[in-house]
């Protein structure tokens, strides 16, 4: 198999069977195999012994090979006890808090199986209804999801994954302001995804600048009116603010409903590609679309022999595993056996591009994506016919649109576009549908050790062409991108394109030519530069709809996790009495209170190497003087209650009018069992380099020479560049290694040990 050094490691830490001891009981190739074996068994009834044991090597090679990958509950369980197969469910929660407390429960039971949970809380009635078995009101559907995220919290996914939620409301709700404005604040809601459902009657008076009706879900009648314009607006401002909340187009959802007759769509999973009805659940699986070439003459093309063969084993696997799956509910097992809906979808996409040299933000790479997701979509559904025939329709056959269209298949649906995450980890590959992430990053395997990882595609041009050197690729993993590098072939700097590289219409174009030929939709990040503007956002929205996706998801780079820096001109020495004015005192008492914190504050950020780790030291002012401290210890270790502490109390003795020059005096000197040398001075203890870092404010301030000032404004300049950099590089860290994350479909995923998050 070829495994990366990095893909072992994930599926050690996450995917293999372990005993009680957290000792290995198996390998990739025995992962594989279980799996394989587990699947086939569906046929039992079907074939003979010689032939169920052909699918089953068939199955296992498949996934040894690296050419198709099932999502991860299937390898994780499959063959083993828990044996819950399937990624992601919906359920309903009904206007009765019996129903709402039975969501509940039921997720609990579906999280600790290993799967994700969409919610539409549309049915709830509007904060402040009236509630006639009781007399009260209603608190609304916002407040019943945080008690659904409290619930999440606690619950944790088989021992591998976190619980993840998706939360939609209709933009026709009552509460729909409360819904969108309910993540504003990173800290809310955090194990929730977040999309307002909106109606093509909404959009079409976005075009228009008209108002629109809010509904009652009680009673279906009008229960007041919006601007639809200004509800857009407040869509956009949120989500460039922080991602949150996506748009799903839930008319086209249900346009594309192929079961109309057994119920309405009102929901997705908690990345959005997958639209199910109350109940159902979807199993998933992807292509690695990076193998799948061919050399002739030369030249590099896409061997659709071997993909026809592939996807025609994949649809066969994932049909297997609707029935052998143990699902967390009855409920679920009759809803997903009834229309028996499978997601085939693909990952490598930007690999293949590049093996083929066609640009990602190009008019041959839509074309491309059209045509393979067609031929993908046109054998998923000659195999599901082939599956018909042999063992059946799914039992919701009657009530589908194939009845009339006289179309026999197993599967309601067949292709779905997902997230890969931890999936293009093991198969070594770009995530999804995705443009790389980077060409090149850096790992620091040991303490004192780096080693620069390239995309290996890349790094196969770069020597075959003769500019490959270890210093330009360490200079390509500080930018991230190979755009601006000239010593590159023009022709390679084209195809090789980053996230950041790619314009968002071409993002959404891509999506959009996925969309054209899939059953279900697809999951993919509109990634924004940290300085995208809000009308960025808006064109990415309405061009979404233009094109007919089923939804989309934005990601501003930075706008999540960034610390904002402002250096603005330091102040001159102030009088007495200036100094003094805001603090609180009463002079019949010896109480001094701290003025209030000010809405906004001018600063900088210096990162401290101490004995025990990295400190991170932010010092701010207003125009009354230094006013507070903050301090952050990096992976390294350290005391960072007591870091805290100390930065909370020279805040407040700032604030209360205390000398600074007194408190620097107090701090600095102060030592601990670990020093360290830096830039010739020794750090003697966190309490030592929050004096020092405090005093180069105050220098700053208090008149010093202009060659100092100079000095310093450079070292402002300095960290300002490295904060900028890091938020260019989405240097938001993995709570588990510390390394940068990826945005993805609305999850966060690390692919350096597989760590992913929903919200």
């Amino acid at each position: 198999m070829n495994l990366t050094k990095n893909a072992i490691k994930v599926l050690e830490k996450r995917y293999l069977k372990k005993d009680e001891n957290g000792r290995l009981l198996e390998d990739p190739e025995g992962m594989f195999r279980r799996v394989a074996k587990a699947i086939a068994a569906a046929d039992a009834e079907y074939v003979s012994p010689s032939e169920l044991e052909k699918i089953e090597q068939d199955f296992f090679e498949m996934m040894s090979n690296l050419e198709f990958l099932p999502n991860s509950p299937t390898l994780m369980n499959a063959g083993r006890p828990l044996g819950q197969l399937s990624a992601c469910f919906v359920l309903p929660v009904e206007d009765t808090m019996e129903g709402i407390f039975e969501a509940i429960k039921n997720a609990a039971l579906i999280h600790k199986s290993g799967g994700g949970t969409g919610f539409s809380f549309s049915r709830l009635r509007q904060k402040g209804a009236s509630v006639n078995s009781t007399g009260g009101v209603a608190s609304g559907p916002i407040s019943f999801m945080k008690v659904f995220n409290a619930a999440t919290e606690a619950v944790k996914q088989g021992g591998t994954r976190r619980g993840a939620n998706m939360g939609i409301l209709r933009v026709d709700h009552p509460d729909i302001r409360e819904f969108i404005t309910c993540k504003q604040d990173n800290s809310d809601i955090t194990n929730f995804n977040i999309s307002v459902a909106i109606t093509e009657e909404f959009m079409k008076a976005v075009e228009k600048g008209e108002m629109y009706d809010l509904i009652d879900p009680r009673d279906g009648k009008p229960a007041g009116r919006e601007n639809a314009r200004e509800i857009f607006d407040i869509i956009v401002n949120n989500a460039w603010n922080n991602g949150e909340p996506g748009i799903i187009f839930i008319d086209r959802m249900n346009k594309d409903n192929v079961v109309p007759e057994v119920g309405v769509i009102e929901s997705t999973n908690p990345c959005g590609e997958q639209p199910l009805l109350p109940y159902e659940s979807c199993n998933l699986g992807s292509i690695n679309l990076s193998i799948m070439v061919k050399e002739s003459g030369g030249k590099i093309t896409v061997d659709f022999d071997r993909l026809r063969d592939t996807v025609r084993k994949a649809v066969h696997f994932l049909d297997n595993v609707i029935d052998v799956n143990k699902y967390p509910l009855p409920e679920i097992d009759k809803m997903t056996k009834g229309t028996r809906k499978i997601g085939l979808g693909v990952m490598g996409w930007a690999d293949l591009l590049c093996k083929l040299r066609i640009p990602y933000n190009s008019q041959k790479a839509l074309d491309l994506a059209e045509k393979v997701m067609q031929f993908i979509q046109e054998e998923s559904r000659k195999k599901s016919a082939e599956l018909a025939e042999k063992k059946g329709v799914f039992p919701l056959y009657d009530k589908s649109i194939y009845k009339n269209l006289g179309i026999k298949v197993r599967n309601a649906t067949t292709t779905t576009i997902a997230p890969t995450g931890t999936l293009s980890i093991i198969a070594g590959v770009s995530s999804g549908i995705e443009p790389l992430f980077a060409i090149s990053y850096i790992r620091n395997v040991m303490d004192n050790e780096e080693l620069v990882e390239v995309n290996p595609i890349f790094e196969q041009i770069a020597k075959e062409e003769g500019f490959y050197s270890e210093d330009l690729m360490r200079r390509i993993a500080k930018k991230g991108s190979i755009s601006n590098f000239s010593e590159i072939p023009k022709a390679i700097r084209s195809v090789f394109v980053t996230a950041h590289d790619v314009s968002p219409e071409y993002h959404v174009k891509m999506q959009a030519a996925f969309q054209k030929y899939t059953d279900n939709a697809v999951s993919k990040t509109v990634n924004l530069p940290h300085d995208a503007t809000k009308e960025d956002v808006r064109q990415v929205y309405t061009l979404a709809y233009k094109t007919y996706c089923k939804g989309v998801t934005i990601y501003r780079d930075g706008s999540r996790e960034s610390q904002v820096l402002n250096i603005g001109k330091v102040r001159g020495k102030e009088t007495a009495k200036e100094e003094q004015s805001g603090y609180e005192s009463n002079e019949k008492c010896t109480h001094i209170y701290p003025r209030t914190r000010p809405e906004i504050t001018t600063g900088f950020t210096e990162k401290v190497r101490i004995g025990c780790g990295n400190l991170y030291i932010t010092v701010n002012y207003d125009e009354q003087g230094i006013c507070e401290v903050f301090t952050n210890l990096g992976r390294g270790g350290g005391c960072p209650s007591q870091s805290e502490a100390t930065s909370r109390l020279v805040s407040i003795a700032l604030r209360s009018g205390m000398d600074v020059k007194s408190i620097v005096e107090q701090l600095k000197g102060i030592r601990c069992a670990t020093t360290i040398r830096q830039r010739g001075l020794k750090v003697m203890s966190c309490p030592d380099a929050i004096g020092r870092v405090i005093e180069k404010v105050m220098k700053l301030q208090n008149g010093n020479s202009r060659d100092d000032e100079l000095a310093i404004l450079n070292s402002l300049a300095e960290i300002e560049d490295e904060i900028s950099a890091s938020l260019n590089r989405s240097e938001k860290l993995c709570p588990d290694c510390g390394k940068p994350v990826e945005h993805e479909g609305g999850c966060i995923v690390c692919k350096n040990c597989g760590y992913s998050k929903c919200g």
